[in-house]
């Protein structure tokens, strides 16, 4: 086009200026008289017109298409023909011979003119309206799918967003799973992170923590915990249609969780512990509050500040978001919680017990006595088992020690260390094995008492004597603890120092049958040979 502006200009020019005739404008540029005539009639070169052309093939077939496609626009939308399923009807139902990417192209130029034909008829066009949104009032919230390397395993696990319609405000966290002990915690976790509560409505997708049954139109019954939460926190719930359709009515939160997921949670993040991922994305949220949303000219921060002094307050105490359930415990002192199995103390095998599950942990009560707590398992058929669990039934049945699932757990988990197996090892060498496992039972069972650096400190000093005598560990683990730091606000008050002297003893040195202050004699010590004189009396 620009080429032939320029010819135009040029011939107009010589014309004006050299007063040539057409006839030698023509040879000078070697372009047709009627050429010349088009640029001395206008500067602008006139439309090229393309010849019409006859198809043949196309005019045999377009009317069969656009039936099909006219049908299609009154067909469920997961219904309509695609160009292939529609070239596959004309060889199949009219036996035409015609090319597959002759039949793709008309569709492709056509389905579009007959739906905007449609939409006419009809009066309703598709589209978007743009919606603005009070400060305070509306938010939005949604799961999406992501993975993590956890432990070393890559995991599927789930993010929460909830994002304000107004400032555009996120709160992100990942959980094992999208069950209603997540769901709720994570609004408890956005709600104490914006610091108060939407006075409008939030907008759901049907999902099953909140929605039993979808009915007609916007209507829902919803489960009788998610109507008490938000009767706690007093807002309105949003249920968008079920379908695509559904996404676009709350896009806000569909577009966040996904920028949030490529550019927080990409590489896919490499952690120990949902809980460390967590804090990472605390602070990514922190971070993101300096962005700019396209168009508006201040920060999300800046207009979250704004919002949040129209938000509801918070109660003064959050939401109990965690689920309780009655196990019975079977015979393996094991419950099953959501597909996983859990160990609790084998005293409670047969009866059931009370536990509350929350989105990371699951503690065991039996009455109002807390007797477990486990990490969330997240794989279905996950398994975790306390050794401290099983010690009373491994008393009595001390062959099934080397090969028990809770023996492994421990070593996997670092908490059966390689002081207890040298302990074990030598207890073997001395006793045999079911004596040397009842002896390493009874120093296990030392850490229901004692710290476990006071009783790896007891393993230590017993086998630098070349002993595995349990009670010898017991008074060792017992001199390793640290001695209680006292000040004088508190010291024990005079009226108690009897008493202590009547348990203690007589501390006045040279004092025959008592000890002199500070000073304890350990069995080792007698042992190695410490002078009678320094022994008190042996009764």
């Amino acid at each position: 086009m620009g080429s032939k502006v320029e010819l135009f200009a040029a011939i107009r020019w010589d014309e004006k200026q050299l007063g040539l005739s057409i006839r030698e404008l023509a040879t000078k540029y070697g372009v047709h008289r009627r050429t010349v005539r088009q640029a001395l009639a206008c500067p602008i070169p006139p439309e090229r017109k393309d010849p019409a052309r006859s198809a043949p093939v196309r005019e045999s077939i377009a009317h069969l298409i656009d039936q099909i496609l006219k049908a299609d626009c009154l067909a469920p939308p997961k219904q309509r023909h695609t160009a292939r399923r529609i070239w596959e009807r004309l060889i199949d139902e009219h036996h035409l011979s015609v090319s597959y990417s002759y039949v793709a192209k008309y569709v492709h130029w056509r389905r579009g003119e007959i739906n905007a034909e449609h939409a006419q008829r009809t009066g309703v066009v598709a589209g978007f309206v743009p919606q603005l949104h009070e400060p305070g009032k509306d938010a939005e919230v949604d799961f999406a799918d992501c993975y993590v390397k956890l432990a070393g395993t890559v995991t599927k696990c789930f993010l929460f967003s909830f994002r304000l319609s107004h400032s555009g405000a996120g709160v992100h966290r990942v959980f094992a799973s999208q069950g209603q002990e997540a769901f709720l915690e994570g609004h408890v976790i956005a709600f104490e992170a914006i610091g108060g509560v939407p006075t409008g409505q939030i907008r759901y997708d049907n999902l099953r923590s909140a929605v039993q049954r979808v009915l007609f139109g916007r209507n829902r019954t919803e489960s009788a915990r998610w109507t008490a939460f938000r009767s706690f926190y007093a807002f309105a719930a949003f249920y968008c249609v079920p379908g695509a359709g559904g996404a676009h009515e709350k896009g806000g939160v569909e577009g966040d969780g996904g920028r949030f997921r490529r550019t927080h949670l990409t590489p896919m993040p490499v952690v120990d512990s949902l809980q460390e991922l967590n804090a990472r994305l605390a602070e990514a949220d922190r971070a993101d509050l300096a962005r700019h949303i396209e168009f508006r000219p201040r920060t999300v921060g800046e207009d979250l500040a704004a919002e949040q002094e129209v938000l509801a307050p918070l109660p003064a105490e959050p939401f109990d978001c965690a689920l309780e359930l009655t196990p019975r415990v079977d015979r393996y002192g094991r419950i099953t919680v959501r597909q996983c199995r859990y160990s609790v103390p084998a005293y409670l095998i047969g009866s059931r017990v009370r536990v509350r599950l929350s989105a990371s942990q699951l503690e065991v009560y039996d009455g109002r006595r807390r007797v477990a707590v486990h990490a969330r398992l997240i794989g279905r058929g996950g398994e975790h088992l306390v050794l401290d669990h099983y010690l009373e039934i491994l008393k009595g049945k001390p062959g099934a020690m080397p090969g028990s699932a809770a023996l492994a757990t421990a070593r996997a988990e670092g908490l059966f260390t390689p002081d207890h197996e040298a302990f074990w090892a030598r207890a073997r060498a001395l006793h045999g094995e079911p004596a040397a496992t009842k002896a390493l039972i009874e120093v296990l069972l030392l850490h229901r008492r004692l710290s476990a650096a006071q009783v790896i400190a007891g393993v230590r000093a017993a086998l630098a004597q070349g002993t595995v005598n349990p009670d010898l560990v017991a008074i060792e683990a017992r001199k390793a603890a640290p001695p209680a730091a006292t000040t004088d606000a508190a010291a024990p008050a005079p009226a108690t120092a009897p008493a202590a002297a009547h348990h203690a003893g007589d501390n006045r040195p040279g004092t025959p049958g008592r000890l002199s202050p500070g000073v304890l004699i350990t069995l080792p010590a007698r042992r190695t040979g410490t002078p009678a004189a320094d022994l008190p009396a042996d009764q």
